[in-house]
């Protein structure tokens, strides 16, 4: 008698796709992005918060370590996007991303005590490609960008565009990086 042995995917021999849970595909794509952030933040050996009621920031990041000059622990505001609408890797400097008008200003607000960064995750359009789990590995389909909007004009009427660049790819090395920044008193 032969056993069936599991698929390194994770899948059930002989099922195609898992069944998945009625949740909104919105609250699917919110749920992913705070995990990955968390697994940055893990990471990069920073915590975090989340602030109630919400006013607009979902998430304040902060890092404690000696070298800051400013005080010993430092922290930014993070506003986390998702969206299927843009495909993965994608090409070029820049990617364009709309906001609402609202957010863009609580964004590009200057001068500002604690800095803000805006997180945009790109996913591929269907669930069942979000998430891959081997035995060494839990891979995240597929990248969060960064990007700090300080002075940015708002030029729409209630929505304007906004670049994000690709090369500001979000991930512990970035956080650190911007946490090191902002700990010598300069903009993320």
């Amino acid at each position: 008698m032969a056993l069936t042995q599991p698929d390194p995917g994770g899948r059930s021999p002989g099922r195609l796709a898992p069944l998945r849970g009625s949740l909104a595909t919105t609250a699917c794509m919110e749920t992913l992005q705070v995990g990955y952030l968390h697994a940055v933040t893990a990471a990069a050996g920073c915590s975090l918060a989340q602030p109630f009621p919400d006013s607009g920031i979902d998430w304040h990041v902060s890092h404690s370590a000696p070298g800051h000059a400013v005080d010993d622990e430092v922290t930014i505001k993070v506003q986390l996007k998702c969206t299927y609408q843009i495909a993965p890797r994608p090409s070029g400097a820049a990617f364009s991303f709309t906001l609402d008008n609202g957010h863009l200003a609580k964004l590009a607000r200057t001068p500002v005590a604690v800095h803000k960064i805006l997180v945009v995750m790109l996913v591929p359009r269907t669930q069942d490609a979000w998430l891959r789990a081997g035995h060494d590995r839990l891979e995240l389909r597929h990248c969060c960008y960064w990007t700090n909007l300080a002075g940015h004009p708002v030029t729409g009427r209630r929505r304007t565009t906004v670049r994000i660049p690709t090369t500001r790819v979000f991930d512990d090395r970035a956080l650190c990086e911007i946490m090191t920044r902002v700990g010598e008193g300069e903009t993320p």
